[in-house]
């Protein structure tokens, strides 16, 4: 079979769809990535895997999203797949209608954060419902990476059958590694003893940094990593300007871009994600795997991966003073991050084990 896997920029295609795709071609078809254009598709056309790069947005202009429409229709008519998989709201819902116009036999989606669950301006949000809703008629095999939101989608009359397949990382990758947690901290210069609280997304305010700035204030004992960098297509306020006014001084480290997250994590004692809103976070299982209790916000999505007081604790979003209570217990108790990383890494592998995640996925998609 043929299959074309569509989602919307490099980054999303790297970090979460190129396990999936490998996964194709294991089990013997023929699969192409489409995507914006960007470097860190480098990766993936590295692997021998083709990757067609389309006029695709993360915005709200109509005239862009009816350019990519156009893209992905001629992409779909020349290449005549079996089966076109789309993901994310905008690309995804783009890339069901464009399959259902050229006549592509099966088409299906992974919901990856539903926008009618994100709190904002109630236009977008029904206009995120309409969009799900629409595309829904168009699928014919329906996933979402969390439990909550497949609920919702069949609730909702979104896709009646719904389903939810989870995240998942390899635990081969992601897992304690007292070598690299050496190598790390001598390279950053960090004693042994210092507790390192370590943050890795995108540098957007939805990931909760002000509040995050403002905790570790309040929490002297601890040092803060953060890896990740601003997406050309985000919108919003410069967090990494914010951070680095935020007189955290030396305590703060802003390590940008990282292609070596597994090894950071494993030099790291905590794990945080103040986020408003998320899906399933695949940060918060590469922290689990690697032994590390996390914090996160009581939101849906974190709620579902992490167990409150056991693996992690979870916090209030958009509130700095739980946030800061929870790094200064965590860092003031070694024997509690040993026992929360312990159990947080058992449930990890039991629930997010790549293989595990990929092996259903394909099942469902019929491959």
């Amino acid at each position: 079979m043929k299959v074309i896997e569509v989602t919307n920029v490099d980054f999303s295609l790297r970090h979460f769809l190129l396990p999936l795709m490998r996964a194709i071609r294991a089990r013997g078809h023929e699969v192409i990535g489409a995507c914006a254009e960007g470097p860190l598709l480098d990766d993936v056309r590295a692997e021998g895997l083709r990757v067609v790069a389309l006029p695709l947005e993360r915005s709200f202009s109509a005239a862009a999203h009816l350019r990519a429409f156009r893209a992905l229709v001629a992409l779909f008519r020349a290449e005549k797949p079996d089966l076109v998989h789309a993901h994310m709201p905008i690309s995804g819902f783009l890339a069901r209608m464009a399959a259902k116009a050229a006549g592509v036999p099966r088409i299906a989606y992974t919901g990856h954060g539903f926008w009618f669950n994100v709190p904002g301006a109630a236009p977008r949000r029904a206009a995120g419902l309409a969009m799900e809703w629409l595309g829904g008629r168009a699928t014919d095999v329906f996933m979402t990476v969390s439990a909550k939101e497949a609920a919702d989608a069949r609730r909702l009359r979104i896709n009646p059958g719904a389903v939810a397949v989870g995240n998942g990382r390899d635990p081969a990758i992601f897992r304690p590694s007292p070598s690299d947690r050496a190598r790390i901290r001598e390279a950053f210069g960090v004693p042994e003893a210092q507790v390192v609280a370590l943050a890795v997304s995108r540098l957007v305010r939805p990931k909760g940094y002000p509040e995050l700035a403002q905790a570790m204030r309040d929490v002297p004992t601890v040092e803060l990593w953060v890896a990740g960098e601003r997406l050309m297509s985000d919108r919003g306020e410069d967090m990494e300007a914010l951070l680095a006014s935020s007189g955290l001084g030396a305590r703060l480290r802003m390590l940008g871009y990282r292609p070596d997250i597994p090894a950071l994590l494993a030099a790291s004692d905590i794990f945080v994600l103040p986020s408003y809103t998320e899906a399933l976070p695949m940060t918060v299982i590469e922290a689990m795997l690697t032994g590390l209790p996390v914090i996160a916000s009581d939101i849906e999505g974190p709620r579902e991966q992490v167990v409150h007081g056991e693996t992690g604790l979870l916090v209030p979003p958009r509130q700095a003073a739980p946030l800061a209570a929870a790094l200064a217990r965590l860092a003031a108790d070694p024997a509690l991050r040993a026992r929360m990383g312990a159990a947080g890494r058992a449930r990890a592998a039991e629930l997010y084990d790549e293989a595990r995640v990929l092996a259903r996925t394909l099942d469902l998609l019929g491959l």
